[in-house]
């Protein structure tokens, strides 16, 4: 790390960049970026930190930076292309990352799904009892004084994870999915299982998933999960509208009644995660329970709001698995509500190698509307359509467009669901000012 310089990072709102940002600000260091002009969930820190944030322009790159690239953005972006020609010194952001958590007790949350929310989970619980430094996907990062532990999310995309060699892993799930990268599941377990060589304390892994099972590592592997077989295992589960309770038991040892103010059956399993890590980093139980207790939840997962009578729930869900959580979630909490879903498919090679997996999930609503497809940074067209996967879909599948949202005001004193990786937000804002404006002519 260098004093002198400015850390300037190419596509500065990505989720995972804005975390690292606010590290390395938190840290002291100088810090800037640039990223479009439109405006992201993730930008908020970054305003509220002071941090310079600019519009992409080869003219930002100057000497004194030190640039960390995005890794949406080919060595081709203006910005990057003219910081090598200068000689300047850069890091793609894994790369960074990986030499940013040595010296910590570094913790890495790697799984296709439900990295974000174990992460999140995990970050809080440990900073109420040690100092944290904290990486969360959601565009939340905090670099603290002396840190004893240091939390982050592994990314499996590319591969990128394995810049990174933790102490510990917890591992939620090994999925298809990145179908633009991974040729099939055996291409995912592969990374996985070279992630898994490269921890040097131990592996946390979800007890039911085959193909976690199939892991090996020089490492003890502990299983978290509600089976006979499993290491850590969660018993006597109950489920009511105001969160989740359950024992927990390493082999047979009672650790507690533990109760979290979350919903779904995914959120207790990485409950459980976090518990297990903090069993063997010899962190007081007591104090784990008290810190479960008060966790808020992170960015875009299962964020609620009401307005008139709706209940408007926003979620990052963008893969099946990650849509009957949410949907699951949705049920515990309103069992008595019509559960709506609206859902934005995020890029066509997922949609065309998960179609019928979408619509099975999908379908676990009372209703469920679409959106065209988003077409990311990295796929600006393909051949499939929303039109194609509502033909799947049994309980309806009506395409939304974001001029005229009014099929949603049909319902009343409901739940609707708007999940998705892209701009799905735009819709949803779209419905809340068609709710305020109608919920203000009847007042």
């Amino acid at each position: 790390m260098d004093n002198t310089t400015t850390y300037y990072f190419v596509g500065i709102k990505g989720s995972g960049m804005s975390s690292l940002a606010l590290i390395l600000h938190d840290k002291g260091f100088k810090v800037a970026g640039s990223d479009i002009t439109q405006y992201t969930f993730t930008q908020r820190g970054l305003e509220q930190a002071k941090i310079p944030v600019y519009p992409f322009d080869a003219a930002n790159i100057h000497e004194g930076l030190t640039v960390i690239a995005g890794n949406s953005f080919t060595d081709d972006h203006p910005e990057i292309k003219k910081a090598r020609e200068m000689g300047l010194p850069v890091y793609r952001y894994h790369e960074f990352l990986g030499k940013l958590i040595e010296g910590y007790t570094s913790i890495g949350v790697a799984g296709a799904h439900g990295k974000t929310s174990t992460t999140g989970l995990l970050s809080h619980v440990l900073s109420g009892i040690a100092p944290t430094s904290y990486l969360i996907g959601d565009g939340t990062g905090k670099g603290t004084p002396n840190a004893r532990f240091f939390v982050y999310e592994a990314d499996e995309y590319r591969r990128h994870f394995l810049a990174t060699k933790p102490d510990y892993a917890i591992m939620t799930n090994i999925d298809f999915d990145h179908p633009d990268y991974y040729k099939d599941i055996n291409d995912v377990f592969d990374a996985f299982q070279t992630f898994a060589n490269q921890v040097s304390k131990g592996i946390f892994a979800w007890g039911d998933d085959k193909n976690l099972r199939r892991l090996k590592a020089d490492v003890p592997i502990y299983y978290y999960g509600t089976g006979d077989q499993d290491d850590f295992q969660a018993r006597n589960i109950k489920r009511t509208t105001k969160g989740s309770q359950f024992d927990v038991y390493y082999h047979d040892k009672f650790l507690g009644n533990y109760h979290v103010p979350l919903f779904g059956e995914h959120n207790v399993l990485n409950s459980l995660a976090v518990i297990a890590v903090a069993y063997f980093e010899e962190v007081d139980l007591d104090a784990i329970r008290e810190e479960l207790l008060s966790f808020k939840g992170v960015k875009r997962r299962f964020a609620e709001r009401k307005v008139a009578d709706m209940t408007i729930i926003d979620d990052y869900a963008h893969h099946p698995s990650e849509i009957r959580a949410t949907l699951d979630a949705a049920r515990q909490k309103y069992p008595d509500k019509q559960v709506i879903a609206v859902f934005q498919p995020h890029t066509f090679t997922r949609v065309i190698a998960l179609m019928d997996d979408f619509a099975k999930a999908l379908n676990n609503a009372d209703v469920v509307y679409l959106t065209d497809i988003f077409s990311s940074a990295r796929e600006s067209n393909g051949k499939v359509s929303s039109q194609d996967l509502a033909k799947k879909i049994v309980k309806g599948g009506e395409i939304l467009k974001l001029e005229n949202m009014s099929p949603l005001l049909d319902y009343h004193d409901a739940v609707v669901v708007f999940m998705g990786a892209g701009d799905v937000q735009k819709y949803e804002r779209a419905y809340e000012d068609l709710l305020s404006h109608l919920s203000l002519k009847d007042n």
